[in-house]
């Protein structure tokens, strides 16, 4: 998969470069969204491998897209298909939603708890979360019964562990040493 990830980077990175320029960085996220998921559709997958040129690849990934795509979304489809890198769509949309959020200065979060939160608890972590990462905070809360208490935040690579368990374990790594 990093070997796709790396293929995909430069066409994510220009494709958003077009996009800021254009002004048009929502309708390109949506574009690459649905094209990804098209091209990782095993059915569309299967289609793709038994044609025989990257014209008709492109064409079928452009048809089944349809309106969905604009004239340069359409260009950046037969550009991959001609270098045969329609496998890598999937990834740069991906990319291209790394990219966005960035510009955007919004951060997904993911929030593990062993009860759920009430909406005020959501809304008072939200804010500290946002000024601790100077970033719109998006939330997405779960309950993990094993967590036993206490939360777990997981914001990119950034880990805060406020869990009883991960207490515990650093306790006892301190007591080791």
């Amino acid at each position: 998969m990093s070997e796709l990830t790396t293929i995909a980077r430069p066409y994510a990175k220009a494709a958003f470069e077009l996009a800021v320029e254009k002004g048009s960085v929502a309708q390109w996220f949506e574009m690459l969204q649905f094209a990804g998921q098209v091209a990782s559709d095993s059915q569309v997958k299967v289609i793709l491998g038994n044609l025989p040129s990257a014209s008709a690849q492109a064409d079928v990934i452009i048809k089944v897209c349809a309106e969905q795509l604009n004239e340069q979304g359409q260009n950046l489809i037969k550009l991959m298909a001609e270098n045969e890198r329609l496998a890598a769509l999937p990834d740069v949309a991906e990319l291209f939603a790394e990219l966005k959020a960035e510009f955007d200065k919004e951060i997904d979060v993911t929030v593990v708890s062993a009860t759920e939160l009430a909406a005020a608890q959501q809304e008072q972590l939200g804010a500290a979360l946002e000024k601790r990462f100077a970033r719109k905070v998006k939330l997405n809360c779960s309950v993990d019964a094993t967590v036993l208490g206490g939360l777990v935040i997981r914001a990119g690579d950034t880990v805060i562990d406020g869990s009883v368990r991960g207490q515990v374990d650093r306790l006892a790594a301190t007591l080791q040493s």
